[in-house]
């Protein structure tokens, strides 16, 4: 399917990284399971992906549900207490390659790496591209992360993103037409994302100018964006 241009919504609008509202697709299944699992193995996994698959909404979820810390990129371990994260023995980071830019912050996830493998705890790692392309210069930190296994997700396809926008419109309990959700995937932006900004701006545009959601109202929000950029 071509797309024509694709309007940008500004993430400026809270989403919602719950388990409850994580679409489960083929694109996603594989993942979502391994993080389910009890044991991986040697404790640690990388997500990778594109932007906008859901590697962060995934973290969220694990590290909800295995009261991990949740750091939001790896340069955050710069100046990281690594043992009191070791201590809690389950840290998830996202955005992990952004430690290849500080020799400090590669120091520090390698120590974090065996501190936690020292405790038979867990690391989740999320990144775009996988280890190899991450650029690090610490050798021994690069053979532990290459060694370490990893699912890779798709983007979100039409499919996909038809099923989350279906969901986000019926969690608010507003009601659509047919041919809203055609009219969004041709124009929006391809993340999971951009469609929960999307729905919520909608929704917070329809109550103030008291009008219902239509393609006329998504197409005014749309423009009014993409006009913002």
């Amino acid at each position: 399917m071509a797309h024509p241009q694709q309007f940008h919504i500004p993430l400026d609008l809270p989403v919602c990284l719950s388990r409850d509202s994580f679409v489960l697709a083929p694109c996603n299944a594989t993942a979502l399971a391994m993080l389910d699992q009890p044991d991986w193995p040697a404790g640690k996994l990388v997500l990778t992906g594109p932007e906008g698959a859901g590697k962060t909404h995934l973290l969220h979820i694990w590290a909800r549900d295995r009261n991990a810390v949740f750091l939001p990129s790896g340069i955050a371990l710069e100046n990281a207490d690594v043992l009191a994260l070791a201590d809690r023995g389950a840290v998830a980071i996202d955005g992990a390659n952004a430690v290849a830019a500080s020799p400090d912050a590669q120091s520090a996830l390698f120590h974090l790496h065996n501190l936690l493998a020292a405790r038979q705890g867990r690391l989740l790692m999320a990144a775009r591209l996988p280890v190899r392309d991450w650029g690090l210069g610490l050798p021994d930190l690069a053979s532990r992360l290459l060694a370490t296994s990893h699912v890779t997700l798709a983007a979100p396809d039409d499919t996909l993103l038809a099923a989350v926008l279906t969901k986000l419109f019926a969690d608010r309990q507003v009601r659509i037409p047919d041919t809203l959700i055609p009219f969004l995937l041709a124009r929006m932006e391809r993340s999971l994302a951009s469609a929960q900004t999307l729905v919520a701006r909608l929704d917070a545009e329809a109550l103030a100018r008291k009008r219902p959601i239509s393609r006329a109202l998504a197409a005014d929000v749309m423009q009014s964006s993409f006009d913002l950029r």
